[in-house]
C-alpha cells in the first residue's frame, strides 16, 4: 500500500508551512464576513429600532400636547368609555379629550346627516324630540376649552343626557344652520 498520506501536524515549535496568497484571502475574507453578521446586522437593527422607537414617541407627544380640538375621529376605546357613537356618515370630526384626578372628558364636533343625527340620538338612548330649543346647554367652562361659540345664524337645540355613575354625562348642543346637516357638539364627561 503506497499512497499518499495527509500531512500530519507537526510538533509544537516546529515551523509550520508557509500560506499561499489566495488561501490567505479567502481566510480574510470569510473573517471580514463573519464579523460583519455577528456584529454589522445586530448594530443596524438597533439603530431601526431605535429610530422607531423615537418616532413613535413624537407622534405621541403630539397627540398629548394637543391644547385644543384636533381634527380626527376619537379612538374605539374613547368612543366606548365615554359612550359616544359618532354617526356614519359624519365628517368634520374634531376630538379633544382632557383628564385630572376629578373628572375626565371628551369634546367631540362633527357634521352630519338628519338621519346621522337621529342615529345618533337613538343610540345615546334619547330621540330627537327630547331637545331644546334655543337650550345651550354646554357650559362656559368648557367653551373656553374648546373655543366653541353658540352665536351663529340658525336655530339652536341642546339637551343633557344624565346616566348613574359611572357612566359619562352628555351634554349635547346641535346647530341647525344647514338644511339637512346638522352639526353637532358633544361633552361627554365621567367621573371616576
Amino acid at each position: 500500500m503506497t499512497g499518499e498520506f495527509p500531512q500530519q501536524a507537526g510538533f509544537p515549535g516546529e515551523p509550520r508551512p508557509a500560506e499561499d496568497r489566495r488561501h490567505m484571502i479567502r481566510r480574510r475574507s470569510l473573517t471580514l464576513l463573519i464579523i460583519v453578521l455577528l456584529i454589522g446586522i445586530p448594530a443596524g437593527y438597533l439603530v431601526i429600532s431605535a429610530n422607531q422607537s423615537r418616532a413613535s414617541g413624537k407622534d405621541k407627544e403630539a397627540k398629548y400636547s394637543a391644547t385644543g380640538l384636533t381634527y380626527g375621529w376619537p379612538s374605539k376605546l374613547q368612543r366606548r368609555l365615554y359612550q359616544v357613537p359618532v354617526p356614519h356618515p359624519a365628517w368634520w370630526v374634531a376630538t379633544y379629550e382632557t383628564n385630572n384626578w376629578k373628572t375626565s372628558r371628551l369634546y367631540v364636533e362633527f357634521e352630519t346627516t338628519d338621519a346621522g343625527l337621529s342615529a345618533f340620538l337613538t343610540s345615546m338612548g334619547v330621540q330627537q324630540n327630547d331637545l331644546k330649543r334655543d337650550d345651550i346647554t354646554i357650559g362656559e367652562r368648557d367653551r373656553n376649552v374648546t373655543g366653541w361659540t353658540f352665536d351663529g345664524p340658525g336655530t339652536w337645540s341642546g339637551l343633557v343626557h344624565e346616566q348613574k355613575r359611572p357612566a359619562p354625562t352628555h351634554d349635547i348642543v346641535v346647530h341647525h344652520n344647514k338644511p339637512g346637516y346638522p352639526r353637532v357638539y358633544l361633552v361627554s364627561r365621567t367621573v371616576p
